[in-house]
């Protein structure tokens, strides 16, 4: 008896979960891929606004609707209210959507109220300027970590950096404040997650730099 799963879905995220970003070459070798194997290609846009507007990104909103069978619109992490919009680019996946989702309790009686946000996000090219203000957050502190010669578990292309840290310097930080620690191969070291967001200021940065530096 075959009591494997079905496996017919390729999930992504853009941008990854290592603060990196998919390139359009990239996702159109994935959509090609996916054809041949005859694969849905789903896109997670919780981070969408960090990826797109990455300095390292050439992809646009309108590449992902082309080349992805559905994606999502993240609202939660760019400042909504438990927002993300289901964004379903091959029409075969709208059959009986709608009934799908009350059948599975998603369908909300007041959901055009979350709805009714990306209203306000997409007016003027908000949602583009948060997520580009953001990664301007994350870019100066790239910057900073490079600048007094620390290394990345991955290259700093969103609002994501990844810095690897002496283990003595990562437990003081973690007591001022609160981090996601991944530990490493090497024993003595530790890497640290720091995420900016639509909130991040200025002045944060800077305290922070500023903190840190009495650290070291």
């Amino acid at each position: 008896m075959n009591i494997g799963c079905n496996l017919n879905l390729f999930y992504i995220t853009n941008a990854t979960e290592i603060g990196t970003v998919y390139r359009k070459a990239e996702l159109q070798a994935l959509r090609e891929f996916c054809d041949a194997h005859n694969l849905w290609l789903y896109l997670d846009g919780a981070r969408l606004a960090t990826g797109l507007m990455s300095d390292n990104s050439d992809l646009t909103i309108e590449d992902i609707a082309h080349l992805t069978d559905a994606f999502y619109i993240g609202g939660t992490k760019i400042g909504a209210m438990s927002a993300e919009a289901l964004v379903i680019c091959h029409p075969a996946l709208n059959s009986d959507f709608r009934f799908s989702l009350k059948q599975k309790g998603g369908l909300q009686a007041k959901g055009w109220l979350l709805g009714a946000q990306f209203a306000a996000l997409f007016s003027d090219d908000l949602y583009f300027k948060l997520g580009k203000h953001l990664n301007e957050m994350a870019s100066q502190l790239a910057a900073f970590f490079t600048e007094h010669g620390f290394d990345f578990l991955a290259p700093p292309e969103s609002n994501q950096v990844f810095v690897i840290l002496p283990n003595d310097i990562a437990e003081k930080l973690t007591q001022q404040f609160v981090f996601h620690r991944i530990l490493l191969d090497d024993p003595q070291l530790s890497c640290l997650r720091l995420c900016t967001s639509w909130a991040t200021t200025q002045q944060d940065i800077d305290d922070f730099k500023v903190k840190f530096l009495k650290l070291i």
